[in-house]
């Protein structure tokens, strides 16, 4: 019994000491909310965006670096949360998202910005581009590849025509979940969900629910509301689409390959400012001559500037004419990137910077 109640007075000193740090915590937020409200007014003055991925992002890290306890994803994702705060108190912000709700672009674009932002859904890739263009939006977010099913090719396509600059760039773990309001897999008769989704559970799909008819569909969103009003069906998603249409999990994660990713890009009206570990993205045509692209090449070569990404897509003008995408790694502010840039420049017949962004950190595995 004695044990017992110096485990009780433990258990209650620790609680009343959480709660007094509680108190602590919530009034350093509180004068952290009062120095965000002098940075937007500063920044008014000044002219400058609310939102400032390279100095987030530089911040994020070198919190990362003294997380002691915590784990690196609970330190990002508590101090993201709460400089959307701190953006709230500086202004509204308004990001447009491919959508509609409970996608893993939604996703996505709450990781990066948090919750105290305005999240607004667009039915398509082009009207994301569209809002932003039009200051619908300050920002947008939009898909530009998953790591098995490759690249979103109408995320490259929009860039040919638009001014918007890539400013960061966002990973998220992708893990699917098949969701019903019916209670067994032997039920299921149809599956709901993207095209890019049923490519990546291929393999679970036929071993689990051969037979079952699969519907493409808009978004993994619009999959979940119907899969909630049709019987005998299901839906692959996000379990925040289950959730917010009332079915229940019957599997959880369905994809085929462990560690499934997916790339976002942050898009808006400039690109970001060097970090120390930036990315820069181009696009550019070539001189139809024999060893071209070889030749294209050559100047990241010699500046030893490591590629991370090229990709190719018909240029939509001429019939067997092409734009390249490239990524790599460093900031065009770097000497050895403008360098390489202005060679390539000089060979090629139309170069276009893209952005230079802060690399997004890895997702741990």
């Amino acid at each position: 019994m004695k044990s017992k109640a110096a485990s009780l007075r433990r258990l209650s000193g620790y609680r009343h000491g959480i709660d007094a740090l509680d108190r602590r915590i919530l009034a350093i937020l509180q004068e952290r909310m009062r120095m965000a409200e002098g940075i937007a007014k500063a920044k008014r003055e000044m002219g400058l965006p609310t939102f400032a991925p390279d100095r987030e992002e530089k911040h994020l890290r070198d919190l990362m670096s003294k997380t002691g306890r915590m784990k690196k994803e609970a330190v990002q994702s508590v101090f993201r949360e709460i400089m959307s705060a701190a953006r709230a108190v500086e202004g509204r912000v308004r990001v447009a998202y491919f959508g509609p709700e409970a996608t893993f672009t939604h996703l996505a674009a709450r990781a990066r910005f948090g919750s105290q932002v305005e999240l607004v859904p667009a039915p398509t890739i082009s009207e994301v581009f569209r809002e932003v263009e039009q200051r619908g939006a300050l920002y947008g977010v939009v898909p530009i590849e998953n790591s098995t099913e490759g690249v979103v090719n109408n995320t490259f396509d929009m860039f040919m025509d638009s001014d918007l600059k890539i400013c960061a760039e966002e990973l998220t773990p992708i893990r699917h979940f098949l969701a019903s309001k019916s209670r067994n897999l032997k039920a299921i008769k149809t599956v709901y969900s993207h095209s890019n989704i049923f490519g990546q559970c291929r393999h679970w799909l036929e071993s689990n629910l051969h037979g079952a008819k699969l519907v493409e569909v808009s978004s993994s969103g619009e999959a979940a509301r119907i899969a909630a009003r049709i019987r005998g069906t299901a839906a692959i998603g996000t379990s925040l689409a289950a959730r917010m249409y009332g079915l229940g999990i019957l599997a959880e994660g369905v994809e085929d390959m462990p560690g499934n990713s997916t790339r976002f890009f942050v898009i808006g009206d400039r690109w970001s400012r060097p970090t120390g570990r930036d990315k820069t993205s181009i696009m550019f045509s070539i001189k139809d001559r024999v060893g071209a692209l070889y030749m294209m090449l050559q100047p990241f070569r010699r500046h030893l500037i490591n590629l991370t990404s090229i990709e190719s897509r018909p240029s939509r003008k001429k019939a067997w004419d092409y734009y390249f995408f490239i990524d790599m790694e460093g900031h065009v502010e770097e000497r050895r990137v403008a360098k390489a840039l202005k060679e390539l420049e000089k060979q090629c017949r139309f170069l276009k910077l893209l952005g230079s962004y802060p690399a997004a950190e890895p997702i741990p595995r």
